[in-house]
């Protein structure tokens, strides 16, 4: 994102904290995770199966034959599935998501949400690879802000980044949050614990 984009997040995260006394931090991950060790094992699976396919439809092959085989196959596939449209193939979504949410959790306490004032701590956490989107919040949040609530924003939230749209995604969650937290957790006093500024993970 570009200085003004960043700009634009920390304004809507400054309006939003004025009207609320929770304090809410932002995250952009490029993606959790590279998965290195995938795109390998794919290509030592497939490098086995390969050779004894050929020899079952073929027949007559030589050994030699094979092992050569086997070993073009594994070095072509290690590189073709590197490139990252592909690698994101052959890497379960299931895995992406679970790696993504574990990132989030990681940020949370790395950013010290959990120690505020009042447990007011909310991190808005995207993962753009992932396609992720999560809303944590600390305890003294999440005794008054309704689970549904936070479940239709980051629905909303998600859709948008699966459209590419990920700055006015940010902006219309910082604003939905709030609009609720100003509702659950008014105001008492005029406070910043934690920078307004997006935090982006290369």
């Amino acid at each position: 994102m570009t200085e003004y984009e960043q700009r634009q997040i920390a304004e809507a995260i400054a309006r939003a904290e004025r009207r609320t006394d929770a304090e809410l931090v932002t995250v952009l991950a490029r993606r959790a995770d590279d998965f290195p060790y995938l795109p390998l094992l794919w290509a030592a699976l497939l490098a086995l199966l390969v050779p004894g396919l050929l020899h079952l439809w073929l027949g007559g092959i030589g050994v030699n034959a094979l092992l050569l085989t086997q070993m073009l196959t594994f070095i072509s596939l290690c590189l073709v599935l590197r490139q990252p449209r592909l690698a994101a193939w052959v890497v379960p979504s299931v895995l992406r998501r679970r790696r993504a949410s574990g990132l989030a959790r990681q940020q949370f306490l790395e950013l010290n949400l959990q120690r505020t004032a009042g447990a007011t701590g909310v991190l808005i956490f995207v993962s753009e690879a992932e396609q992720h989107v999560e809303i944590l919040v600390d305890e003294g949040i999440d005794r008054h802000l309704p689970e549904q609530a936070r479940a239709a924003i980051v629905a909303r939230f998600a859709e948008q980044v699966r459209q590419g749209h990920t700055l006015q995604g940010f902006v219309e969650c910082i604003e939905a949050c709030g609009e609720l937290l100003s509702e659950h957790v008014p105001p008492t006093h005029a406070r910043n614990e934690l920078p307004n500024r997006l935090v982006i993970l290369d």
